[in-house]
Formats: C-alpha cells, structure tokens, sequence
C-alpha cells in the first residue's frame, strides 16, 4: 500500500475541518435554546422505527451534508499523518463522521425543536464515508500530492491562514449585508444585545447612551466600502502569493468569487430574478476601483500589502459600523428563519460578522512574526 510523505507545508485541511466541524455542530443544535431532560435516554432514538414523515430533500442534505467533513478529515490525515495509507485515512474519517453524527443526534434529544433520528445517524456517516473515499481516490489519481507541489509552487510556507480565510470569505458573503462585500458591520446589534444583557441590571447605567440616529451611507461612502471589501481578500492573497504571476491569477479569481457568492445570496435571499439587484453603479464603480487598486499593488511589498489591508479593514469597518443595517433586514431574517435556510442563517451571518477581525487578528501576528520578509514577490 502506497505511503505519503509528510509535506513541507502546513497542511489547511486540519483547520477547514475543525471549521467545517463547527458549522455541524451549529446546524445540528440550532437554535440552543429550551434544552431539557425527557426522562427518557438520550440514545434511546438509535431503536426508533422509520420516520413517518421524510423527504428525499432531507435525505440528500443528511448525505451530503457531511461529504466535505469526511474529505477533509480524511484529507488531513493523508497530509499531516505520519505516512498514513489511504485507507487508514478513510476509517479514520468515517468514523470522525459517525462520532460526530451520533454526538449531534443524542445531544438533539435534550432540544424540543429538533428531533433525533437514526435514520440522520446513517445518512451522515454515508456522507462521510462519500467524502472520504473521494479524498482516497484523489489520493491514488496523485490529485492530491499534485496539489501540494502546486500549493508549494504559489505559496509561501505559512500560507494555511490565510488560504484558510480566503476559503471561506465567499461563505461569509452569503448572508446579504447593508452594503456589498460589508462584512464585520455588528455596532448596532452589539449595542442592543449588550442592552439585553444589561437590562434590569445596575450596570445598565454604565452603557453609554448614542446621541445620534445611524444614517445610511451616501453613494460616495457605499463606492469606498465595496471598494475596500472586494480589495482586503486580494491583499490576504498577495501576502502568502510567492510571485507576481500569482498575484496576477489570484486578483480576478477573487473578484470573481465574491461576486458569484454575492449574486447567490441575492437569488436565495429575494428569488431568482433579483441576483443582480445589488449591482449598482456604486457598486459597479467600487469593484472596478478595487480591481485597479489590485493591479497597482501587484508589484508591491508583502509588509506595503499587509498594512495598506489593516489600513482598508480599519477604515471600512468604522464606515460600515457607522450605517444601519440594510432595510431589507427583516425581509431576508425571516426567509433565511424559514424552511431550508433555517440550520444556516445565523452561521452566515455569525462568519460574516467575524470575518474581518479574523483577518486583522491574522495579518497582525503576521506582521510579528520574526523573519518576515518585506521585499517584493519576484516575477
């Protein structure tokens, strides 16, 4: 049985699991609230007669909703195991799934608004089983070894962050915002949950009271904050990009994906027919300046990079968190509250208010780091 070798880079399939892992966890036990004991055994579901009431919908979202955790924890095992098989890796992921699946459905049973199944428990691990002989098979075709040397060949060696970041900015793009690529906008919901929190508390003395209603963006701002959502990710990607060719290939991409996440938030948020609604001239205008500004700075040195993206994340979040959130807000809480959306939307909206700071968190300990280079990418 063939062996991997242990890359010379840190592998990014450990971290996407653990976050893929969370995204599980979020779906499964929303909405965390009402939690009580049914005097009866938690795992007592694994004994229940088939569900009386099933869809294949739900059935195809029990498999392949977790196809990507079996890949990637099968994936990390290939790429950070000690010259671990490939079938090794798929028992190994398959019974992560399982462990996870049946963690989720036995903890399901203290929650009145979900309801354990065995039924889920199988269609799960299938799922991981999936994703797991997937990554094998890539594994075999040499996919997966190809990867790496491609991965070494465009990216510097501490690259896994910030890929890992990357990866996920079009997910958190997927819950609409007040403003395109607006991501990290939480003053004005932090406010009144802080209020909650506060209430018939003495501490709600202490809770300074805004003088001032938040105001909508005018066109001007709204063009600097597209502007500057569509730019920090190409940054993030300049940072780790080994050339200027990269860079090059890196910028559209980018661009790309977080239009297309952008449209599909709209078709899935207002329907089909309004996936471009949010492409207007100030946007149009933003994401052109983001792609200039992209170009200028392909030449530019890692540190010029990381600073000008503290710089841009700084000066948008202070724009963004100065706005209220988008007037459509109720409309798009109470579709993505119903039917199929309702395991995902505080998740989108969870990785939407994160984002940002993760990635100033990233680009500062960047920035620490000893060694640092600050030259140019060679062409």
């Amino acid at each position: 049985m063939p062996t991997v070798d242990r890359p010379q880079h840190k592998s990014a399939a450990l971290p996407l699991a653990l976050a893929y892992g969370a995204l599980i966890v979020y779906a499964s036990l929303y909405p965390f609230a009402d939690w009580r004991d049914q005097g009866i055994a938690p795992w007592a579901y694994l004994s229940a007669p088939w569900p009386k009431y099933w869809t294949g919908f739900d059935f195809a979202v029990n498999v392949a909703g977790y196809v990507p955790f079996g890949f990637l924890c099968a994936l990390a095992v290939l790429r950070t195991g000690r010259a671990a098989g490939v079938w090794p890796a798929v028992l190994r992921a398959t019974v992560a799934g399982a462990a996870v699946s049946f963690a989720m459905e036995t903890l399901q049973s203290y929650l009145p608004a979900r309801i354990p199944s065995n039924v889920d428990l199988g269609l799960n691990t299938a799922g991981a089983i999936v994703g797991a002989v997937l990554a094998a098979g890539l594994e075999r075709l040499g996919a997966v070894a190809h990867w790496s040397r491609a991965r070494s060949q465009w990216f510097a060696e501490d690259s896994r962050g910030a890929l890992v970041l990357l990866a996920l900015w079009p997910f958190a793009l997927l819950f609409p915002a007040a403003v395109t690529f607006g991501l990290g906008q939480v003053f004005e919901r932090l406010e009144v949950a802080i209020s909650e929190w506060l209430l018939d508390t003495p501490f709600i003395d202490w809770l300074p009271l805004r003088q001032f209603e938040l105001e909508p963006l005018v066109p001007a701002v709204e063009l600097l904050c597209v502007m500057l959502g569509a730019l920090v990710p190409c940054l993030l990607g300049y940072l780790v990009a080994r050339s200027v060719v990269q860079r090059a290939v890196l910028l559209p991409l980018t661009l790309l994906s977080g239009i297309a996440a952008s449209a599909l938030s709209a078709a899935l948020s207002y329907g089909p027919e309004h996936a471009w609604a949010w492409l207007g001239l100030p946007v149009q205008v933003g994401m052109a300046a983001a792609l200039f500004a992209g170009v200028l700075l392909l030449f530019a040195p890692r540190r010029l990079c990381a600073a000008l993206l503290l710089m841009g994340l700084v000066l948008q979040l202070s724009l963004l968190n100065q706005a209220p959130e988008s007037a459509y807000f109720a409309q798009t809480l109470a579709t993505w509250e119903q039917g199929r959306f309702i395991r995902f939307h505080g998740l989108a909206q969870w990785l939407g208010w994160v984002w940002p700071y993760a990635v100033m968190g990233y680009v500062v300990a960047a920035l620490s780091r000893r060694g640092r280079s600050g030259a140019a990418p060679t062409s």
